[in-house]
This record gives structure tokens, C-alpha cells and sequence, in this order.
């Protein structure tokens, strides 16, 4: 509600010619000038608390960017550091000495790439020996192993990683299938 004023700043709906204005209208005019007020502090508080709400969310944004922002770049890293891994997973055993000191600087490579990529958030995840988690590890096969119990990632194919806490990419994995239930082998092992 808003009050419309004449040229004299008063109220249109207070008379000011003729005679004295009744304590009635008096009263009418303090009611709608309360009214008024309210709904204008109402507004205010509305209007302050939309402002914290965006300023909040503004804040989370950058600390979201922050915190995730290399996260495509970090992806696209992931292949390199994988086909590092292949490499030094393909090397012979038997090597003359001029290769072995090959191997060595391309080692070093690998841990160098692995360090930059935990000083940035990434960490990668571990998964051969732990029970399968469909959250961080994705099933590309089963292995039959009486021996291990079932569920357990037995076999790592590409590993995965983590930014910052939040799943970058998925461990492809090999769970074991056909050994004691899980719960029985974690209880037999506490005992």
C-alpha cells in the first residue's frame, strides 16, 4: 500500500480544508501509515536477505571453481600418466645398462607426474585388495579365486583418480568371484 501525497506533502486522504480532521480519520491515516511501514520493512528484509543469498552463492560458485576448475585438464593429464604406466609395465626384465638408466629417467617422469597431480587435488584411488565400490570402481571382469573372498578387486586395468575429494575417473577393475562372502572372510579375519 502507498500513500499518495498533494502538493503540500500531506496525505490526499487527510482533509486539510474545512474542519479539524475527527480522531477517526486520524486514526485511519496512523493505520495505513503502520500498514505501509510494515510492508515497506518487509520488503527491505526480503530485499537484504535475497542479496546474502546471492553473495552466498556467488562465494560457493568460486570456491566450486576453485576447487574443480582444472578438472578437464586433470582428466586429459590421466592418459599421459597412464601410458607412462604401460610403458614402464612393458619393459623386460633383462635390459643392458644404457636402457635400465632409460627406465630410470622415465620413472622418475612417472612420479613427477604423480606428485604434480596430488599437489593439484588429483589422487588416485586405491583398489587391488579392497572390497569393490561401484562409487570409484567399475567392473570389467570377474575372476574365479576360492582363495580371495567375492567382491574383492583383485586386478587393476587403468587406475582411478579423484579431484579434490569428487570422483574424476573410475578404477576398471577385476572382482573376484567364487571365494568366501565378504562379511564372513572380514569376520574370520578379526577373530
Amino acid at each position: 500500500m502507498s500513500s499518495q501525497y498533494d502538493a503540500n506533502g500531506t496525505p490526499e486522504n487527510m482533509p486539510v480544508d474545512g474542519p479539524e480532521p475527527t480522531v477517526e480519520t486520524l486514526q485511519r491515516v496512523v493505520e495505513g501509515l503502520q500498514a505501509e511501514n510494515a510492508e515497506l520493512q518487509d520488503k527491505h528484509l526480503r530485499a537484504v536477505a535475497e542479496s546474502q543469498n546471492i553473495r552466498r552463492r556467488a562465494q560457493q560458485d568460486v570456491e566450486k571453481e576453485r576447487k574443480f576448475g582444472i578438472e578437464r585438464f586433470a582428466r586429459d593429464l590421466l592418459s599421459v600418466a597412464d601410458n607412462l604406466g604401460r610403458a614402464l609395465s612393458a619393459v623386460p626384465a633383462d635390459l643392458d645398462p644404457a636402457m635400465k638408466n632409460v627406465i630410470v629417467g622415465v620413472q622418475a617422469t612417472e612420479r613427477e607426474l604423480q606428485s604434480v597431480l596430488e599437489r593439484h587435488g588429483v589422487t588416485r584411488i586405491a583398489a587391488v585388495g579392497k572390497p569393490f565400490d561401484a562409487n570409484l570402481h567399475q567392473a570389467m571382469m570377474e575372476i574365479e579365486d576360492p582363495s580371495v573372498p567375492s567382491g574383492t578387486v583383485v586386478q587393476e586395468m587403468i587406475p582411478g583418480y579423484l579431484l579434490a575429494g569428487r570422483l574424476l575417473r573410475a578404477a576398471m577393475v577385476a572382482v573376484s568371484k567364487g571365494g568366501p562372502p565378504r562379511a564372513a572372510a572380514e569376520a574370520s579375519n578379526d577373530a
